[in-house]
């Protein structure tokens, strides 16, 4: 196991905020986890740094990384054991060099194993409890490790039960997928792949998309008719390009990010009585 005394976490977020904390452990098996969350002082969890924001410049808090480590894949017929640290790109080519279809639309959303699960990532329709089988977890209150099976995680759109009880370290999942032609999996990446990058803002760091969907509506459509587009606070905007992202274009913070969802998440309550709630974990 990799232990690192103040961290520079510029690389491990998406957004690219820089941020220190003052140790990171990077665990290897199971047996690391809990000797890491046996020891004094808070733990944050970080996969492969998508989808947060990291509101400060220094963190007391130790971090643990799950990223470019802990990451083994096994794959038995149609269904794949991973480690919760691989990232849902190499997870979906893994799956296509086996001729495994249904992790096609997870080739261009960028995300740990882990962070999939916690979130219910998807998008098209397409969610990544469509695929579960079962979870393996740490409980660090007890110091046990358990399975959980899909039907009991209660999963809803963009939450889970690992959403409801964050203390949760998910370290491996089960998921079952189908033979396809290698070729027509190959073209679905693809396709979907260039959908997403012809609309979203690839080139700027982001977390993607920063608020939950509300209902009868799209946020994107909402900053459209509120003029937010290329609204800005030091370093970071609402992106022109979509305006359900908010993108780091110069040296931005999390308080510039942060002060720019404050202002979005006003302007819209104002005007049509709606609560944008944040799907972005706020760290």
């Amino acid at each position: 196991m990799k232990v690192v005394e103040q961290l520079d976490l510029t690389p491990y977020n998406s957004y690219r905020l820089h941020a220190v904390c003052r140790k990171a452990y990077f665990p290897d098996s199971e047996t690391d986890i809990q000797e890491i969350f046996r020891k004094e002082g808070n733990k944050i969890i970080l996969g492969s740094g998508h989808n947060v924001i990291l509101a400060r410049s220094f963190y007391e808090d130790d971090f643990v990384i799950f990223s470019g480590n802990f990451d083994q894949v096994v794959i038995d017929e149609e269904e794949i054991a991973a480690e919760a640290g691989v990232s849902m790109y190499d997870l979906s080519v893994k799956a296509l060099d086996y001729q495994l279809a249904g992790l096609e639309l997870f080739y261009d959303i960028p995300s740990s194993l882990g962070g999939a699960v916690v979130m219910n990532a998807g998008a098209s329709g397409e969610e990544i409890k469509d695929l579960l089988v079962k979870v393996r977890y740490y409980d660090p209150i007890v110091d046990q490790f358990a399975e959980i099976n899909q039907a009991e995680m209660g999963f809803e759109y963009r939450n889970s039960f690992f959403q409801r009880n964050p203390h949760l370290i998910i370290v491996k999942a089960w998921l079952r997928l189908r033979k396809g032609d290698k070729s027509a999996i190959h073209e679905k990446m693809e396709r979907n792949k260039q959908t997403r990058w012809a609309k979203q803002p690839k080139e700027f760091p982001n977390a993607g998309s920063v608020f939950k969907r509300p209902k009868g509506y799209f946020v994107g459509a909402l900053m459209d008719e509120l003029d937010l587009k290329g609204y800005t606070v030091g370093g970071a905007k609402i992106s022109e390009k979509h305006g359900g992202f908010i993108v780091n274009f110069n040296h931005a913070t999390g308080e510039d990010i942060l002060s720019i969802i404050a202002h979005a998440q006003e302007k819209v309550r104002e005007k049509y009585n709606v609560e944008l709630e944040v799907e972005q974990r706020i760290i």
